[in-house]
């Protein structure tokens, strides 16, 4: 019972790093990316010189993490994705509701456009490095 009460502690603290360390980059990358890269590029162009860069943080989080935590059972790490990824969605929501006054629905809207629907892409390939780079 301790140790699966021990397991669950480590996914649990290492999906919250690992959603903590890649928003916190993402947050400041998304400034430059609405501010300034989008009004010059497209919003479309504007993420996709973003993506590569939080993947790529989010490749090298996910790694230290995993190794940090003992997260390597394919379970585990699919968890410790999931749950960032759970955080993530409710904060970007979260910030769409505080800092662009979106409703719930304009939010999923902008889901659904190309920049949002190449985001999402990114965020689920987010929620998939645990599982992807975890020691086998």
């Amino acid at each position: 019972m301790l140790r699966a009460m021990a397991k669950v502690r480590s996914v649990l603290l290492a999906a919250a790093v690992y959603w903590a360390v890649v928003f916190a980059f993402a947050f400041v990358l998304g400034i430059v990316r609405t501010l300034w890269l989008a009004p010059r590029l497209g919003e479309l162009a504007a993420t996709l010189c973003e993506l590569p860069l939080v993947l790529t943080v989010s490749w090298l989080t996910a790694k230290r993490v995993t190794r940090g935590f003992g997260v390597n059972a394919p379970g585990e790490a699919l968890a410790t994705g999931l749950i960032a990824f759970t955080l993530l969605m409710l904060a970007e929501l979260a910030l769409a509701r505080v800092l662009a006054g979106q409703s719930v629905g304009q939010w999923a809207a902008g889901l659904t456009t190309p920049a949002g629907m190449l985001g999402l892409a990114g965020q689920v390939g987010f929620a998939l490095m645990p599982w992807w780079v975890r020691e086998r």
